[in-house]
């Protein structure tokens, strides 16, 4: 049954505007909290900004842990939130996956000086415990930033400007031509579909691109 959620590191606000269709009451932080409150949402710019009396019943952190300077702070400051029963969802790119492992320096998800921190299964359960968390259940795959990882990272062994296949697809700005920009989106397209096969076998295995954990308090 829909409660209250707080999705830290917000963004423009989709997931929050989908948790609030599916009946959530919604609240999130953003650094820029423009674009999510001209959707309408309540964002604060920070975790000190909400009330020490509001109560959540799920905490989500979609790609946004990483980010963070003062991990701990973080996430006791998210348990204090949390209600008993509730649960902190967090996504972040898996450094002890396969991914990783290949292309090291030029896998897409190393996010080199914008990803402070990165974690693998036995720190990202040590950052929780060590913040008053226990971890539940996590599982070791999310399609699009999974499959991005394969093809992008793979671009990035092959020519020497790094994410291009992304930032087309995400319509960042850029000095290519059209003519350039289409043969690029056509070749991180092939090696998506290429990418395949080693993405469902790094999925089976537990080893795949991105890590998502859901912890308690306890």
């Amino acid at each position: 049954m829909p409660g209250r959620v707080l999705d830290i590191g917000c963004g423009d606000g989709t997931f929050l505007l989908e948790a609030r269709e599916a009946g959530w009451q919604v609240m999130g932080t953003e650094l820029n909290p423009d674009m999510a409150r001209e959707a309408g949402l309540d964002v604060h710019e920070n975790l000190t900004q909400i009330g020490d009396k509001e109560r959540f019943d799920c905490i989500t952190m979609w790609h946004t842990l990483e980010h963070m300077r003062d991990i701990p702070s973080t996430l006791k400051r998210a348990g204090s939130l949390l209600d008993e029963k509730g649960r902190l969802v967090i996504a972040v790119p898996d450094w002890g996956g396969n991914q990783a492992t290949v292309f090291r320096e030029r896998w897409l998800h190393l996010d080199v000086p914008r990803h402070l921190y990165h974690f693998d299964m036995g720190s990202l359960k040590s950052a929780l415990e060590a913040s008053g968390f226990s971890l539940e259940r996590h599982w070791h795959h999310e399609f699009e930033y999974d499959l991005l990882g394969w093809s992008q990272s793979a671009l990035n062994w092959l020519m020497p400007r790094p994410n291009i296949f992304f930032n087309a697809l995400t319509g960042k700005r850029s000095d290519m031509s059209k003519a350039v920009k289409a043969a690029v989106v056509a070749l991180g397209a092939m090696l998506s579909a290429v990418a395949l096969p080693a993405l469902a076998l790094e999925t089976i295995a537990g080893r795949g691109g991105t890590l998502i954990a859901v912890a308690k308090k306890r």
